[in-house]
């Protein structure tokens, strides 16, 4: 049996890492660029895709932010939200993703009057329109929403409490985001205090463009369960001659051992890392070195449109070029769906009635493409 990319499209997928201002379709943007005035790279919506992903691919990681400023600039209103947060979880479903955890900031969101909670409602009625969407087409998916803080400014307080503050309206967990060399978690150790007092989870993006440092301050100071990327992890790792045994002999120094003895699960993101330096190509992506040694790894998007990319093609090309097999999309969207924002019960109703059921009708899992 053949792995392609419809069959990969057919299977029940998970994503923990998808921007929700990095997911928006070029057809919106030009619409709602031309009611605001905002003057774009490219009018015709197939040349501006094209402009994402050729500016997003500039080799580092804030050259790649840049292309935010386009996407964030028509999200400045409650219908412009709504918008973009309900044709989110339409395309998500549309690819066969049945629980997705969507970020943001909503500090971005402010620029045209909107306060911090009416950025969070908008958002919170397109997913609830897009949940419905995609019902009314026969798909299921259910959206998590997390809320992000922007590492460079100084409103981590403020951004925890407004996730506090809609813990029980979809919103399931915080995050950090934004330029991470000069930025540590650190610089938002209080708002993460206050997390952990009232039970509330966090991931961090570290180990995308800092390297260990960044990784264990997101761990040790932080407290966060995940880790936004972490791919610089595979930096504590030294790839040992090949001996006699099966898979990849390796030594893991300190870090590595806390993240792979805790299961810390990393939101690993192929194309995007590859667009900012963190790999040289999906081939050589430490993903596939990080799954064969027993680390908690997933597969994510991080931001569609920037990567031209979906969850699809993100496995797709880890069967293609890693010699991935169905057997290892099934353990990593499993480590996904355990590993998700919400209790207990509800993700073992996820892996047992949704997951692996949808990788059981496909048969042998070991095939390759």
């Amino acid at each position: 049996m053949t792995i392609d990319e419809s069959a990969i499209r057919a299977l029940p997928k998970v994503v923990l890492h998808d921007h929700l201002d990095g997911g928006l379709r070029p057809a919106t943007i030009v619409e709602l660029a031309a009611a605001i005035g905002h003057t774009l790279p490219a009018t015709d919506p197939a040349e501006l895709g094209a402009w994402f992903l050729q500016a997003a691919s500039s080799g580092t990681l804030e050259l790649y932010l840049e292309t935010f400023d386009h996407t964030i600039a028509v999200m400045q209103t409650a219908e412009g939200l709504r918008r973009v947060a309900r044709e989110s979880a339409v395309d998500l479903a549309a690819d066969g993703v049945v629980y997705a955890e969507q970020r943001y900031a909503p500090e971005q969101h402010l620029q045209r009057g909107l306060s911090l909670q009416e950025v969070v409602d908008a958002v919170q009625a397109g997913f609830a329109e897009g949940v419905a969407e995609a019902a009314a087409a026969g798909r299921t998916i259910r959206i998590g929403t997390l809320i992000t803080a922007m590492r460079h400014a100084d409103r981590g307080d403020e951004i925890a409490a407004l996730a506090l503050a809609n813990r029980d309206r979809g919103v399931v967990g915080f995050d950090i985001a934004g330029a991470e060399v000069g930025f540590p978690p650190s610089r938002h150790a209080s708002a993460f205090q206050t997390l952990r007092e009232v039970s509330f989870p966090a991931t961090v993006h570290a180990g995308e463009a800092a390297g260990l440092e960044s990784i264990a301050e997101a761990l040790h100071v932080a407290g966060a369960t995940r880790l936004g990327h972490g791919v610089r992890i595979a930096d504590d790792v030294e790839v040992l001659p090949a001996g006699d045994g099966d898979g990849p002999r390796a030594r893991l120094g300190h870090l590595a051992h806390w993240v792979r003895d805790q299961q810390v699960p990393l939101e690993l993101c192929p194309s995007s890392n590859v667009q900012t330096g963190g790999a040289p190509s999906i081939a050589e992506h430490p993903i596939t070195l990080l799954k064969e040694l027993g680390f908690a790894v997933t597969v994510n998007t991080d931001n569609r449109l920037q990567s031209g990319t979906t969850l699809t093609r993100e496995m797709t090309l880890l069967v293609q070029e890693a010699g991935w097999t169905l057997d290892d999309l099934r353990d990593a969207t499993v480590t996904a769906a355990w590993n998700a924002f919400i209790h207990h019960d509800e993700r073992e109703a996820l892996v047992e009635q949704v997951v692996l059921p949808g990788f059981a009708a496909r048969g042998n899992g070991r095939h390759r493409a």
